[in-house]
């Protein structure tokens, strides 16, 4: 079955007040064992905006996820990508590099945001009005758009770097916890890429 389109309710319901800077922010790469966690934030300044290609990132192949995301950045009023380090990660936690990584994104828009829509997590030191929900990014259109621009950055970023690391796939699996990526961990060890504080990453490094 086909997956259903996010909507412009949100946005246009904010729009209507007299906001024009209304930000979707949504992230990439959180549960990876390898890898940055990458956020992108997306505004789109009109209503009408005609992006039938919008879906959840995880609902698109991959192909699908790049022709859309070279759409929205041409149609969006703003965007911009943020990234955490796999060190970060290690040293403040997911959740606090996810934050990160969306303030990061947020910075480089280039506007001064007036109100966030998000997918699930908030973010406390950001001082706008925000509105987060479970599942955003395959209900609210800016958030489902934020969510191809984050996956389709991090993939291409894990495709850029596998090279350096041959052997562990990271252009296949992105950094996943896959059966190829968990057999790589096991043979050949961590990298510098892997968030040393994930459990599959830690007992690995407990080993002799």
């Amino acid at each position: 079955m086909k997956a259903p389109q996010p909507h412009w309710q949100w946005e246009t319901r904010l729009w209507q007040a007299g906001l024009r800077w209304v930000v979707g922010l949504d992230e990439a790469g959180r549960g990876a064992w390898a890898g940055p966690v990458t956020a992108a934030a997306v505004v789109f300044a009109r209503p009408g905006v005609r992006l039938p290609c919008l879906r959840d990132s995880k609902a698109l192949a991959p192909a699908q996820r790049e022709a859309c995301a070279r759409r929205i950045r041409a149609l969006a009023a703003a965007w911009a990508v943020g990234w955490a380090a796999p060190r970060e990660v290690d040293a403040v936690g997911i959740v606090e590099a996810t934050r990160r990584a969306m303030r990061r994104a947020l910075a480089g828009l280039g506007v001064t945001p007036q109100h966030l829509l998000l997918d699930y997590l908030r973010l406390p030191q950001v001082a706008v009005p925000q509105t987060a929900l479970p599942k955003a990014d395959a209900q609210i259109a800016s958030v489902a758009a934020a969510s191809i621009l984050a996956k389709v950055a991090r993939d291409a970023y894990m495709r850029a770097v596998s090279p350096a690391f041959p052997g562990y796939g990271f252009g296949q699996h992105k950094g996943y916890g896959t059966a190829r990526h968990r057999a790589a961990l096991q043979r050949y060890g961590p990298t510098r890429l892997h968030r040393r504080s994930f459990r599959p990453v830690a007992q690995r490094l407990a080993m002799p």
